[in-house]
Parts: structure tokens; sequence; C-alpha cells
């Protein structure tokens, strides 16, 4: 592992990436690519021994990669009293059925819900607040699957057996009930599905939280636009005065607003 000699952060980017253990490996060298993708996405982790005691984002993939051990090998009762432990002490609830691959990082991660059935893929990024939940009352498949390198947002809801594709990212409060492609972005409630214009080309997870689509603010001022031309045309003239509920580079005025 390439360190910084300031504060012991990694110099290579993409590390994670590059270090994936393959499925066959063992548990240690995935505990180790997850304690190298927390160095590369959080700014604020100085060094591995920091991030090896305080963070409970780590403490509670590694305690369920354990758990999901034992699950996966007949000690049900005993992975799921570990991960109600795990709970306890972290604020982070995995199911030791869930399916979790290399990479994972759960930021800050208080209230993060992920359940039996959920599948994640490599170089997921958690936000706290997230629920990946079912909406079936029938055994089987009915959590979602995250696809490689997708981020959502705090306190975002994914629900049901949906797939969420890979290179996405789930704004913060969006609540999700739909499969979202590869290459796209969800925001609103219901999630409402963006695709990229330009499919992303980097290997590591969006962290753009700023940068999200307004589909329904949008979408408003596409219709004013559509009424104001239709007037027009109508009255025959083409100087008015324009709506109140108009915006001014992306700020809506007026005095009618009850807010």
């Amino acid at each position: 592992m390439a360190l910084n000699e300031n504060n012991h952060k990694l110099t290579t980017p993409l590390l994670c990436a590059l270090e994936q253990p393959a499925p066959r490996q063992g548990l240690s060298s995935r505990m180790r690519s997850d304690l190298i993708c927390v160095l590369e996405r959080d700014p604020a982790a100085r060094n591995a021994l920091e991030v090896l005691l305080f963070y409970p984002g780590v403490h509670a993939v590694w305690g369920q990669r354990i758990t999901h051990w034992l699950w996966t090998h007949g000690m049900k009762l005993l992975g799921r009293g570990l991960s109600q432990l795990l709970r306890a002490l972290t604020g982070i609830e995995i199911h030791p059925g869930a399916q979790i691959g290399p990479g994972l990082f759960i930021d800050h991660g208080m209230g993060v819900v992920i359940g039996e059935t959920a599948e994640l893929g490599s170089n997921v990024t958690l936000y706290h607040g997230v629920t990946l939940g079912g909406t079936s009352l029938q055994k089987g498949k009915r959590h979602p699957t995250l696809e490689d390198n997708v981020v959502v947002g705090a306190g975002a809801k994914v629900l049901g057996a949906i797939t969420v594709g890979e290179n996405s990212r789930i704004g913060a409060n969006a609540v999700v009930v739909k499969p979202v492609p590869p290459n796209s972005v969800v925001v609103g409630v219901p999630g409402q599905v963006v695709m990229r214009s330009q499919p992303r080309t980097q290997h590591a997870p969006d962290l753009e939280h700023s940068t999200l689509p307004d589909t329904i603010g949008d979408t408003l001022v596409a219709l004013v636009e559509r009424v104001e031309q239709l007037e027009e045309r109508l009255n025959g003239k083409k100087e008015h005065t324009p709506p109140i509920h108009h915006p001014d580079h992306g700020v809506w005025h007026g005095e009618d607003f009850s807010i």
C-alpha cells in the first residue's frame, strides 16, 4: 500500500478498485479492501489507524462479513445474535444474509439498514440514514441489488427486489421503487430516473452530491414557457407580463409563496 509521508493516505488513485480481491480470496483480503476504500473516499480520514479504531461503518462491514460466514455455514442464530450486537455498537443494521462485495464504504452510517436478500457489488457507497428494504411478505428475493460503484445519498430509501445499475447515484432522501438503468441519477419522491447523457468513464463512485437534476422544476418552467407561447399566438401580442411563478436564474420569486 502506497502511503503519503504527511498523512499516511493513499497516493495511488483508485487503489481499492485495482486491489479488489477475487471472489475466491479470503476474509482478510476483503477487509483490507474495505479499509483502503475508506481512505480514498473520506477526506476526513487521516490515517489507517484512525479508520481502524473509530469508523463505525468499517466495524459494521467487517462484522457483517463474519456474521455472513456464520449465516452461510449453518450458524444462523449465532450470526443473527452477533449482528444485533453490532447494531447496538455501531448504529448500523446489516442482516447476516446480505451479500456484500468488496470496497463497501458506509460514511457516518447511523441509521443504515440493509435487508436479508440485499446484494451489493464492488465499491458501493452508502451515507447515513439509507435503507435497502423489502416490500414483500413472501420469502425469497425481496431487497434491492446495487451494482458496482453505486452511491446512495443520505436518507435515501431503495425498496423492493429492484436493481440499481452500475455507476448510478441516488440523491439524498430519494425513494426508489423501480429499477434504475446503469449510469443514471435518481432524485425525488417517488424517485425520478434521469439517465446520463454521457456514461461515466471513471472507475470510481460518483460523489458529486450537489449535481442533481430538478425534474419537477424544469418541467414547470417548460410548461410556463409553453403557456406564454400559446397566449402570444392567441392574443397576437409579443409583450406581456410574465407570471409570478417564474424562476429568475434558478430562483423562484413571488409574494404569494406561503413559506
